[in-house]
């Protein structure tokens, strides 16, 4: 089974990264629980060059960021120049939302793409599009994620980073769509999806709710997932790194660490 594919996405312990002693001290623990990878996400003022450093020195390697994609349209040297310090081939965006919700909102993505893309590619790097749940509305009978899939098929710099909890609450199903994107799928999200007895949905960490983790986490093998991030939005009363080494042991009994 994969070992050294599981990596912590940091947004999940963003209260404890907002200089760089705290994002110092959030290393160590998390490498503590194990992960030998992170995906960087909502840092305060700390110059990828410390952050760099202090993943090096916990053991930790640099997959992935989520970046603001306006700094990518207005700023892409800038972007490569950081992912180059982070020794990272994997950029991404958190989230894509506002006026790109509609057919022309999806049409101005993609003329945006164009010269961001072309930029990455020259620069050895892709892209990863990371979803949440508004991507699965419909217009004219399509999703917009469907659209998405479309429009971007055969462009080799395009990739997707499937977040399966979103996918589950955009009314999708994970598995399908990780099998779906399967080759263009350098990451995958995992948090889990849980329901109170009063019906409140809420996240949960991997193997603590009720997504289908086998028939994803094939699929995810099939599909050639190169790393597997664990993030939650929320732990609720859990301490946030209780929460990451709870999804982890999840994961290294299932055979991945």
């Amino acid at each position: 089974m994969p070992e050294n594919v599981v990596a912590a996405q940091l947004y999940t312990v963003r209260q404890f990264t907002k200089n760089a002693k705290e994002v110092a001290q959030t290393l160590k623990k998390v490498a503590d629980i194990g992960y030998t990878a992170v995906q960087i996400s909502a840092f305060g003022d700390v110059s990828p060059a410390e952050v760099a450093k202090m993943c090096a020195d916990n053991g930790l390697r640099i997959i992935s960021t989520h970046t603001n994609w306006q700094r990518f349209v207005d700023d892409i040297d800038g972007v490569i120049q950081e992912h180059e310090i982070y020794g990272c081939k994997h950029p991404a965006i958190g989230g894509l939302f506002g006026e790109y919700r509609s057919v022309e909102g999806l049409k101005r993505f993609l003329d945006e793409f164009g010269p961001v893309g072309e930029k990455l590619a020259a620069a050895g790097m892709d892209f990863s599009y990371h979803n949440h749940s508004h991507e699965f509305a419909r217009y004219g009978g399509k999703t917009w994620m469907e659209m998405l899939f479309e429009q971007m098929q055969g462009n080799e710099v395009f990739k997707f980073e499937l977040d399966v909890y979103w996918v589950q609450h955009g009314g999708a199903d994970p598995a399908y769509w990780v099998r779906k994107c399967a080759g263009r799928e350098p990451l995958l999200h995992l948090k889990d999806m849980a329901i109170t007895p009063d019906r409140e949905q809420r996240f949960a960490e991997v193997g603590e709710g009720n997504l289908n983790w086998p028939a994803i986490l094939q699929a995810a093998q099939e599909g050639g997932v190169e790393w597997y991030c664990v993030e939650q939005d929320q732990c609720y009363e859990r301490d946030p790194f209780e929460s990451l080494a709870i999804s982890y042991r999840h994961l290294k009994e299932w055979g991945f660490s």
